[in-house]
């Protein structure tokens, strides 16, 4: 486990850094394996998206950066809600697997949830950002005024990019429900755990909106005709595009995970099928 964990975060930029990022794949993995699967699968695929096409990206991202390094802002803004979330987990119901089911683990079910929206939140934006910037065949739009702006844009929206968050998410979601397959004795007579794939997609498809409606109200975005790219800060060659300079990238990706993790949950407990 240690080999892998390793494995999984060595893109993370410095060695403190890296050292973060296995503190929050640790807590997980002892947590509850499905966590780790999840963490896993958007990492993982995450990694490789960001990579994916590095000499187009380039061109169209004034922040790119060669081998898609995080750093510590960015791990503790993608995993600092699941960490928490696990380490309640442990507090409340202790290490181990257990199925989803509102009847019967009501606190632990909404704490799985919870963690689960917030990787595939996550992943969704990844999935939208790194596809559909340079595999979209149109311009995205504003997602407040529906207006075309140019690539890169915080805020901006296309079709390819809102499905790419579904899958994103729903991956994550497939990762967690093939844990649980392997792992949990009692899901004969537990709820259907299926929906853990719906959710895991849903969480990823509205986690991209609600990044882009916040980076479309509170990022700023410019185009530095000096360079030819957009911009997420003022400069004096930089025409503004949209949204405000209240919030960064990193926090914008927070606030999205916090949001989806406190309403998957409750959505949830609506619609899951009862045992």
């Amino acid at each position: 486990t240690v080999q892998i964990l390793s494995g999984l975060f060595r893109n993370v930029k410095g060695k403190h850094q890296s050292k973060k990022g296995l503190v929050v794949g640790f807590i997980l993995t002892i947590a509850n394996y499905s966590f780790f699967t999840a963490l896993l699968m958007f990492f993982v695929t995450s990694s490789k998206l960001t990579k994916w096409k590095e000499d187009v990206k380039k061109h169209i991202d004034s922040e790119f950066k060669q081998g898609g390094q995080r750093n510590w802002v960015q791990v503790f803004c993608n995993g600092g809600v699941p960490t928490e979330l696990a380490l309640l987990y442990m507090i409340e119901n202790g290490p181990g697997e257990i199925p989803i089911d509102f009847s019967k683990q009501y606190t632990a079910s909404w704490m799985c949830l919870s963690l689960l929206g917030a990787l595939a939140c996550s992943a969704g934006d990844t999935w939208a950002s790194e596809i559909g910037s340079v595999w979209s065949k149109s311009e995205p739009r504003l997602i407040t005024t529906w207006e075309k702006v140019p690539v890169g844009t915080n805020g901006g929206v296309t079709l390819v990019g809102l499905i790419s968050s579904l899958i994103g998410g729903m991956l994550v979601g497939v990762a967690y429900f093939i844990t649980q397959l392997v792992f949990v004795s009692d899901l004969d007579i537990s709820a259907p755990q299926w929906p853990l794939v719906v959710f895991g997609a849903m969480a990823g498809l509205l986690g991209s909106i609600i990044d882009s409606y916040l980076g479309a109200t509170m990022q700023y975005t410019g185009f530095d005709k000096r360079i030819g790219m957009v911009v997420n800060y003022e400069t004096k060659d930089s025409k503004h595009i949209s949204g405000k300079p209240i919030l960064d990238n990193n926090a914008v990706n927070l606030f999205s995970s916090v949001v989806i993790a406190l309403l998957l949950p409750g959505v949830a407990w609506g619609f899951w099928p009862r045992g």
